[in-house]
């Protein structure tokens, strides 16, 4: 019999409530004064419900049915998506953070990562259209055409419409600025004619909405070539008027879907612009500043996969120990009579050790994405001209270590699962094995994992003379002196001697690439991020454990709510002698200088 599906909204309280003291740090910004502990609550309890009872039962199914596509480029999504949209459009889960003129409920979005976090771990595939849908219609609230601004951002808003992000081209992969799709004047203002082919187009089609809304990068005539000569435009499934209705099929047509090893939900698709008839194209913005345009909502999708790898930890986790609790295996160590009564593999040391990594990573990585997009509603919202910059800027240093680390630590923590149930882990009948394989992506789109290496040592380390992390580092040595005066000496010493190692690394890439070696840098730009990620990581373990000892001293709790900090104690302690370790290996590796690779009589 399969693991039911349950969320922890417990810990996520906690990191909400305590925490990040989130409700009250809201409320002395106007958009959200309104909005009490009590709304917060029912909102993730109602997350909650949609999650356990209509996002979960369609995970299983979708991931054995796929998408299917028809000869006129039309995708039919598994059984169940249709209804799971519905009430998610009806319930405003599509955007729950947009402007309540335009459809949304005005959330704070770190409410909105918050009930992500529920909502993917329940089926991540599904999640996949409601997360573009949203980060395309932010982007066209912002820059979009004008004329239909306002109705093309709430039809996406509101579940009517479906969004999509079209970069990646064939033999381009993550070389964006290799993209040849072209955009030609049609003779009408703002409006291009568009040739070529994206692939990889996550929700490219689908049979969820009546229209789809592709925004697509595209050089135009005379351009440049890398990223500084590309376009961004909107490019509608269906042309509209200025009502909203539909009109001719435009030609972009999904003419190839991916079968591929996870989210098998999400329908993949092989775009053709312009190959079945004209494809119009309305330019967003000005010519050539679409890739600057379009970072906007890949560093959105950016968090928004971090938080996907957080929500595949959790759910490791979650999984991994109700399965530990109800199954009765061997005895304990210490009893060898084949007699002596058979116990739940909870008991047993390994496994304890193997669940308590699973917990310890679902809280740390759930907690620092929060916190993450906690910096943005605060950037938006604050009078505060210094509290805006440092929000953005430590925004910007911390997406790509988030980026790739919780959605290595993602993978890790669903083979970790596997592991734990045994051999039934990895049969389908076990909901872990899909976790292993919805969750590989993660680390892959928008932008690999390498890639966020690369622009954390190549540019956010270098922003501003290195301020931005000098910033952080300040505050890291501040929060670990604040700490050891509550009495986690011990712990604060051992983070401290870590982020000492990092400030080493940092020192020793910028003295190898400022001398030339720009290569013999990078070769250390991932394990430079991991040391980086482990340690953030460790920085959450802390302040949990810090608000847990308040709690605890401050008396007064239920059963479960001291039981619930007590494991935040534990999970510091276990943080620090069995991942905080991660670190001073990997910072080791980046300052032992070796360049083997780099031999040019390899891989020949």
């Amino acid at each position: 019999m399969s693991t039911p599906f349950r969320v922890d909204l417990d810990d996520l309280e906690f990191i909400f409530f305590d925490q990040l003291a989130a409700d009250a740090r809201l409320a002395q910004f106007e958009p959200y004064r309104e909005l009490d502990a009590e709304t917060y609550r029912a909102t993730f309890a109602e997350a909650a419900r949609l999650a356990t009872g209509v996002l979960h039962p369609i995970n299983k199914v979708g991931d054995r049915m796929g998408c299917k596509l028809d000869d006129a480029g039309n995708v039919t999504t598994p059984t169940g998506y249709q209804a799971a949209w519905r009430q998610m459009a009806e319930g405003g889960w599509i955007a729950p953070s947009a402007p309540v003129e335009l459809g949304g409920a005005g959330l704070p979005r770190c409410v909105t990562m918050s009930v992500n976090d529920m909502f993917d771990s329940a089926c991540t595939a599904f999640m996949m259209y409601p997360g573009l849908t949203a980060a395309a219609g932010r982007m066209v609230q912002a820059v979009g055409p004008v004329d239909t601004r306002e109705l093309v951002a709430r039809n996406l808003f509101t579940g009517k419409w479906s969004g999509t992000m079209c970069l990646t081209e064939s033999g381009a992969g993550s070389s964006v600025g290799d993209n040849r799709a072209r955009a030609t004047p049609s003779g009408e203002a703002g409006v291009y004619l568009l040739e070529g082919e994206k692939i990889f187009i996550s929700g490219g089609d689908n049979d969820l909405v009546e229209n789809i809304i592709h925004l697509v990068l595209a050089r135009t005539p005379d351009a440049p070539g890398g990223t500084k000569g590309l376009s961004l435009f909107l490019v509608p499934k269906f042309m509209f008027d200025a009502d909203g209705k539909l009109g001719e099929r435009n030609g972009a047509k999904v003419v190839g879907i991916e079968h591929k090893m996870g989210i098998n939900g999400s329908a993949t698709c092989t775009l053709a612009l312009g190959a079945d008839g004209p494809c119009k194209g309305w330019l967003v913005g000005s010519e050539r500043e679409g890739i600057a345009l379009m970072f906007n909502m890949m560093n959105e999708a950016r968090i928004g996969v971090a938080g996907q790898g957080t929500a595949m930890a959790g759910a490791a986790y979650t999984y991994a120990v109700q399965y530990a609790k109800d199954r009765v295996q061997g005895t304990r160590l210490t009893k060898r009579d084949s007699d002596t009564e058979r116990v739940a593999i909870s008991e047993h040391p390994d496994v304890r050790r193997m669940l308590m990594t699973l917990k310890v990573v679902a809280e740390t990585t759930r907690a620092a994405c929060i916190r993450l997009v906690f910096l943005h509603d605060v950037a938006r919202n604050t009078a505060d001209e210094a509290e805006r910059i440092r929000s953005e800027q430590r925004q910007d240093l911390l997406i790509p270590v988030l980026k790739a680390h919780c959605t290595d630590l993602g993978f890790e923590m669903a083979a970790l699962a596997v592991q734990v149930y045994g051999g039934y882990g990895y049969i389908g009948e076990y909901p872990v094995e899909q976790l292993v394989r919805d969750s590989k992506i993660q680390s892959i789109y928008e932008g690999t994992n390498g890639i966020q290496a690369l622009d954390l040592v190549g540019r956010k380390l270098r922003a501003q003379g290195g301020a931005l992390f000098m910033g952080w580092m300040g505050e890291a040595q501040a929060e670990l002196g604040a700490a050891a005066t509550e009495g986690f000496t011990a712990q604060a010493d051992a983070i401290g001697k870590a982020v000492g190692q990092l400030g080493a690394c940092a020192m020793h890439l910028g003295k190898t690439a400022g001398g030339g070696n720009v290569d013999g840098a990078f070769i250390y730009a991932v394990p430079f991020l991991q040391t980086f990620g482990v340690i953030l990581l460790a920085f959450e373990a802390l302040e949990q454990a810090r608000v847990a000892k308040r709690l605890i001293d401050a008396g007064g709790l239920t059963a479960a709510r001291a039981t619930l900090c007590k494991g935040k104690l534990l999970n510091l302690d276990f943080y620090v002698s069995h991942l905080l370790p991660r670190a001073v290996a990997t910072a080791k590796t980046v300052q032992s200088g070796d360049e083997s690779c780099m031999d040019p009589s390899l891989f020949v």
